[in-house]
Order: structure tokens, then sequence, then C-alpha cells
């Protein structure tokens, strides 16, 4: 594809801004100026470029990819069932502990899920997890008093 007046300034920015970075000494970066002014396609703007942190001068999809290094990392689903286990989690404060060990089913679920996927969410599913399992030991504990205290009335 032939370059543009605009594709050239483009290049010549990339230029200047890895010569103020000195990542080229003045001779190197006036004789990539002077072939980027009389470059006649993207192509040769891109290798005259390619080497610098800024990346190439974008090139259209039919011409060539874009490298990996300036893509934008993805980011990865969160778990669903770590978002449940940390909603139960937090309404173990609302509901006296009740849904603490839905939280705890949905948090070990959502934790293998995870690690099988690679999906995002263990902190979501790990809070989940400690508040129900805190919430299900407390619970235990009142019942265990409760039947000691009765045992011993009784």
């Amino acid at each position: 594809m032939l370059a543009s007046h605009a594709d050239r300034e483009r290049a010549v920015d990339v230029l200047r801004a890895g010569f103020g970075e000195g990542r080229m000494e003045q001779a190197e970066f006036e004789k990539r100026v002077a072939r980027a002014y009389a470059a006649r396609t993207v192509g040769e703007l891109a290798l005259l470029v390619a080497d610098l942190p800024q990346g190439p001068v974008p090139l259209p999809a039919a011409v060539g990819a874009v490298p990996r290094t300036f893509l934008p990392l993805p980011v990865p689903k969160t778990n669903e069932k770590a978002i449940g286990s940390a909603i139960c989690g937090g309404l173990c404060l609302v509901t006296f502990g009740l849904t603490g060990l839905p939280a705890v089913i949905l948090g070990h679920s959502a934790r293998a899920e995870i690690r099988r996927r690679g999906e995002g969410g263990d902190g979501l599913a790990l809070t989940g997890l400690v508040i129900g399992w805190l919430a299900t030991a407390s619970w235990t504990l009142v019942v265990t008093l409760l039947l000691i205290a009765a045992l011993t009335t009784g």
C-alpha cells in the first residue's frame, strides 16, 4: 500500500521519540528521517520504526498483523460461581450465617473451575469460602453449646 503524508509524519514522530529517549545516534536519526520522507509504501515505514518501543506504524489487516507485543492483554472472564460465593458470604452477616454453606459449596466449585478454565475471580471465591467457613463454624459452635447446655440441665 502506498504511504500517505500522514503515514510518513507518524513514522517521523516515532523516530523523534526514539531519538529523544537516546535509542539512536544523531546520524542514524537523520538517515532514518530521510528514508521515511523518501518511502513510497507503508511497509518501508514500518521497517524504519519496527525496533523502537512505540511500535511499527499501524498497518491495515491486509498487509500484516500487529505484533503481539503491542496488543492489549486479554482480561479473563470472572467465574459466576465465584461471584455467587462472595455474595453468599456477604449475606452471612444479614442472614445470621444461613448462607454460609452455599458460600462454601460455590467457593470450592468456583476455585476448581477457575483452575481448570483459567478464569478470573479466585479472590471472590476465596472471600466467600473464608466467610462461609467462619459462619458454618460459628453455627456449629452455637449448636454444640446449646446441646451441651440442654444435656447438663436436663
